[in-house]
């Protein structure tokens, strides 16, 4: 039984990576027919599309009642993020940072993620007004990347697929994620019961990994053709998106317990981001020296959560 649940987890994280390559892939090629800026379509559609993982194993997860699971999914994949894929990308090439990712956008990532720790502290919870309370954080972040990019020249890009195709590929990317989620959710669950470990382990572990994987892809990809420079404000965009507008919305569709073992998990997530900082601060960029750093801290933050 525990071996057709590992089957049903895999196949839902290959049904999320692939679903979120589809609906980013129709999405902008429609969004480019409409001639609507490359950069509303990078700041909206595909940045809701590679989280298009996260927000569907969390959502789905909240409504089956696993909070664990969708608490433990994006402060896990929060974490990940940053000491992981960042450290691995780190092994492969220097990564380069803007100076507003700097000194605006890690700083935001860090209050956010205090925020949502505030959140689970004062009612054990957090509640719909809270989960707007996130939404009015995340339309502000949205507000302030649209600032500061506004004078940025927006580059043409011709769409030569046909509509309905587009059309066919976010379709078919929707029903990909969705049943991806369920898959992951329901395989994530059986298998924590069947082996006596705790919804909160496999959600900052296994399924936090398995909804980062196109993250990981992504950056990991960069660094190999040289285009790092983008990796790190990508990652702490994707964190402050996972907050802002996955627990948000998670939150306003149903409150979502937090139980007080993820502050811990929640001070791990702020302390990561001061490392990436002080990684990031002299040079503006990240070195090797940084990414086997991180590396031996996702290590070492793996190494608790088994012993716990």
């Amino acid at each position: 039984m525990i071996l057709l649940n590992i089957l049903l987890l895999i196949i839902g994280f290959a049904m999320l990576v692939k679903g979120a390559d589809w609906f980013v892939d129709g999405a902008a090629g429609i969004a480019s027919k409409l001639k609507i800026p490359q950069l509303v379509i990078g700041l909206t559609i595909v940045a809701m599309g590679t989280s298009a993982p996260e927000a569907a194993v969390s959502i789905t997860a909240s409504l089956k009642g696993n909070s664990g699971i969708a608490i433990g999914n994006v402060v896990g994949s929060n974490i990940l993020n940053v000491l992981l894929i960042l450290g691995i990308t780190a092994l492969i090439v220097n990564v380069a940072i803007q100076k507003s990712t700097l000194m605006v956008e890690i700083p935001y990532m860090i209050v956010i993620t205090l925020v949502l720790m505030g959140m689970g502290m004062t009612g054990g919870q957090v509640s719909r007004p809270e989960g707007g309370i996130l939404w009015v954080l995340f339309i502000a972040y949205l507000g302030y990347m649209f600032y500061l990019t506004k004078n940025k020249k927006d580059e043409e890009v011709e769409e030569k697929r046909s509509g309905w195709k587009l059309l066919l590929f976010m379709v078919i990317g929707i029903v990909l994620i969705v049943m991806g989620s369920n898959f992951t959710v329901d395989g994530a669950t059986e298998i924590a019961r069947a082996i006596g470990i705790s919804e909160r382990f496999i959600g900052l572990t296994i399924v936090a990994f398995g909804t980062s994987l196109p993250e990981l892809v992504t950056s990991v990809t960069a660094a190999k053709k040289g285009n790092a420079d983008i990796a790190i404000g990508n990652i702490v965009g994707s964190n402050i998106f996972n907050i802002l507008f996955i627990l948000g919305t998670t939150a306003l569709i149903t409150p979502i317990p937090y139980e007080s073992a993820f502050l811990i998990d929640g001070a791990v997530a702020v302390a990561t981001g001061i490392v990436l900082w002080l990684a990031v601060f002299r040079k503006l960029e990240l070195r090797r020296g940084w990414g086997i750093i991180m590396l031996c801290l996702y290590a070492a933050y793996f190494i608790y959560l088994l012993l716990i």
